[in-house]
């Protein structure tokens, strides 16, 4: 009976510990378990955004060249069933609605909603979702933006060919 006991002691000792670094490391004033693992939660989805955020500044980094020869701009959000993509320049992008229509397709997401307006400058707004049929791999949001920035650069390479 004393093993069960000290076996037992041991274990909540141990997991108090565990919940007392989980509550340092996520700044939680909680002190139920509970509300400590949702602390947690809140925590780990603010760093995976933080990710986000370097990876996009990382994106634009590399894909500065093709912004200096084609200033266009690229925002890719996750939504509930998808993505939505907004594309913007500030000139006229003639033919760049067909290569991001191709980029959608190479992605395997078909067009939920989409805006376009090219009276002043190129606007490209469209909620993409992942359509049934095709591989069962998950996109995410890194994925949508290279494939949407391939989209671009081609665009920009054929323009400056012509």
């Amino acid at each position: 009976m004393k093993k069960v006991v000290s076996r037992e002691r041991k274990m909540a000792a141990a997991t108090y510990k565990k919940m007392r670094t989980l509550r340092s490391i996520t700044n939680s004033h909680a002190h139920s378990k509970t509300s400590i693992i949702l602390d947690a939660t809140k925590y780990i989805d603010e760093l995976k955004h933080r990710v986000e955020r370097i990876y996009q500044e990382i994106a634009m980094a590399q894909n500065s060249t093709c912004q200096k020869s084609c200033p266009v701009q690229l925002r890719v959000e996750a939504q509930d069933k998808g993505f939505l993509i907004k594309v913007f320049s500030e000139r006229c992008c003639g033919g760049l609605l067909v290569f991001l229509l191709e980029a959608f397709e190479e992605l395997g997401l078909d067009v939920f909603q989409a805006r376009v307006s090219c009276s002043e400058g190129f606007l490209f707004e469209a909620v993409g979702v992942k359509d049934d049929q095709g591989s069962s791999e998950c996109l995410n949001v890194q994925d949508v933006k290279r494939g949407i920035w391939k989209a671009i650069q081609n665009w920009s390479n054929q323009v400056e060919r012509t």
